[in-house]
């Protein structure tokens, strides 16, 4: 059982308050990502329960038991950074199994944890080199593996893969994804970056100015999100934010009107928006499809080819540039114009005056 529990947490420094009367629940063998952008108080929140930052206020448990006041040391947990912080004249053998000698674990039992943590992390034919021998993914591994030999009842990271090139962060997510199966272990991990969040999360913590903005599955994240920050900072091209105008309302729905005159309806409850009210709507970049009798014209600006998909910006007027997602072979042209529809399957997000996610008029079922 490792479960991490936080009840009206705050932090202050002086008379600035950066986390703000937090509450959360980290279940047992869950992975937990807490994203947002620089300064939202994510890495600060991961070092309060790492016991590296005090708490000014509430409760933090581990397994049911309060530790506001256990040192760092004692909370059974196990913290990697984003730095390495690898000892340059000790072999990875030697890293490894540095935490246990200061422990002094008994010879023969840290090296067996040491062998098995370099089985998992496929370090098996690298424990007699330095660091300096190694790649960037290689000493990740290693600082990882430091972590694997304590056995910690929670496992912290904190923006790990933020050194790598692209293409090694891309391995990384997968061989964490894969640790994390493999160790049945509780994590939670910290990141700016949402694809992260979204291919490795059981649930994402989105944090912003040092308040929980949501809390859900990447799916219900990107599905529901309960305001535009979120949809804003959750799915790659970013959502097509547009604001509106209310225009009528039913019982399946509302029409809103943008400011170009094009009325498009969304399934939106009418009792939270009445007709006049100004409103954003929600579009996702693949919810949206190029056809000729589309209520949205415009001009295209920019064509992006990625091979797998196409991402077409449309000057639609007002200064305002759509984002579409078409397929990879698509042939539409720089200073084409062209006419945009919502797809059938699609639904379109609407977002009331204060940013808050206006509830849908039918609940849909979650896949």
């Amino acid at each position: 059982m490792s479960t991490v529990q936080l009840k009206a947490v705050s932090k202050q420094y002086g008379a600035v308050e950066v986390m703000k009367g937090l509450d959360l629940s980290v279940r047992d063998r869950e992975f937990i990502v807490f994203v947002g952008p620089s300064g939202c108080g994510k890495s600060t929140l991961l070092r309060m329960i790492a016991g590296l930052e005090e708490i000014t206020a509430g409760d933090l448990f581990i397994d049911g038991t309060r530790v506001n006041d256990v040192p760092p040391d004692a909370r059974g947990l196990a913290m990697v950074f984003q730095s390495y912080a690898l000892y340059p004249h000790m072999t990875v053998a030697s890293n490894l199994g540095f935490a246990l000698r200061l422990a002094r674990v008994p010879r023969a039992e840290r090296e067996a944890k040491v062998r098995a943590a370099a089985k998992i992390l496929q370090l098996e034919n690298l424990l007699d080199r330095k660091p300096g021998q190694l790649s960037g993914g290689q000493r990740q591994r290693v600082a990882i593996g430091r972590a694997i030999v304590r056995q910690p009842k929670v496992f912290l990271f904190d923006e790990p893969l933020s050194n790598l090139d692209a293409a090694l962060r891309v391995q990384m997510r997968i061989e964490l994804a894969r640790l994390h199966r493999e160790l049945s272990a509780t994590m939670i991990y910290v990141t700016h970056d949402q694809v992260e969040a979204m291919t490795m999360a059981d649930r994402i913590v989105v944090l912003r100015a040092g308040v929980i903005e949501q809390v859900g599955t990447p799916l219900e994240l990107y599905n529901r999100p309960a305001s535009t920050f979120v949809a804003g900072f959750i799915g790659s091209p970013k959502i097509n934010l547009l604001p509106v105008t209310v225009t009528a309302g039913s019982p399946i729905g509302v029409k809103v009107s943008l400011p170009s005159n094009v009325a498009i309806a969304v399934p939106a409850a009418a009792d939270a928006l009445p007709v006049g009210a100004s409103a954003t709507l929600g579009l996702r970049p693949e919810a949206l499809v190029v056809s000729s009798d589309g209520p949205i014209g415009g001009e295209v600006s920019v064509v992006e080819h990625l091979g797998g998909e196409t991402l077409v910006y449309v000057d639609i007027g007002g200064a305002t540039l759509m984002t579409v997602k078409l397929a990879g072979n698509d042939p539409v042209r720089v200073g084409e114009k062209v006419r945009l529809a919502v797809g059938p399957t699609a639904v379109p997000l609407l977002f009331n005056a204060e940013g808050r996610a206006v509830r849908a008029a039918i609940q849909p079922a979650m896949q």
